[in-house]
């Protein structure tokens, strides 16, 4: 609870960094960091006390809840279904906020709150590009905890009932590959609905954008992988 409750008041603190509306990169950081931590039901219950404090106190619309309890609660899912690998808490949070929440954001921001000019997919693009911001600054700053030794302890010192499990490149890879479908998704829209494009450019750009990141995944794979085996020898 004491975690929990210093989790929430960081989310606050730090959610106007990078903000824009539809666009909050820090509550993703905070909605993994608390899956991984402490679970699903936690990081949900972390994601609602953040949004109603920002709702109260900053003057943010729905948009506070609406993109962050779906991710938040989908985070700790896929972390737990996948025994503790870290890449598939950013892919849920990727997931739950990027097309669940901003779907849902459509019918709360046009009905309850009377925007004009949306559409189903209008809040897509900057959700998924805020989760993937988000997420990576949490998975680089979970890779380091684990990597200091320090993520399992605390894990087991907080009862966690799955703990990170040993590198495994393969699996991180993986991770973000899949990752590289949502960023074609969030490009497409882009260029479709907001940019009007079309002909070939419309999927040439987001086709790029998304070997992209395959390329990253191929690249993550082979210099994470080049690094056990040299920390191995090194142990030998």
């Amino acid at each position: 609870m004491t975690l929990l409750a210093m989790l929430v008041a960081l989310g606050v603190v730090i959610s106007p960094i990078l903000r824009v509306e539809g666009m909050c990169p820090m509550a993703h950081f905070i909605n993994i960091v608390c899956s991984v931590l402490l679970g699903p039901w936690y990081s949900l219950l972390c994601a609602v006390l953040i949004g109603i404090l920002r709702m109260a106190f900053m003057g943010i619309p729905p948009l506070a809840l609406t993109g962050a309890v779906f991710g938040a609660f989908l985070s700790g899912v896929l972390y737990r279904i996948s025994k503790g690998r870290m890449i598939y808490a950013v892919v849920g949070e990727v997931i739950g906020t990027g097309i669940i929440g901003a779907i849902v954001s459509y019918p709360v921001m046009a009905g309850l709150m009377g925007r004009t000019g949306l559409s189903w997919l209008f809040y897509v693009p900057s959700f998924i590009c805020g989760t993937l911001i988000g997420g990576s600054v949490a998975f680089l700053f979970l890779k380091y905890l684990n990597q200091a030794k320090l993520l399992a302890k605390m894990q087991a010192s907080l009862g966690a009932p799955v703990t990170e499990q040993p590198e495994n490149s393969a699996a991180d890879s993986i991770g973000i590959a899949v990752l590289g479908i949502l960023v074609f998704l969030a490009v497409y829209v882009v260029m479709k609905n907001f940019l009007h494009m079309t002909g070939e450019l419309t999927i040439g750009i987001p086709a790029a954008a998304f070997l992209l990141v395959e390329l990253v995944a191929a690249v993550y794979f082979h210099v994470a992988r080049d690094g056990h085996h040299k920390g191995k020898e090194a142990r030998e």
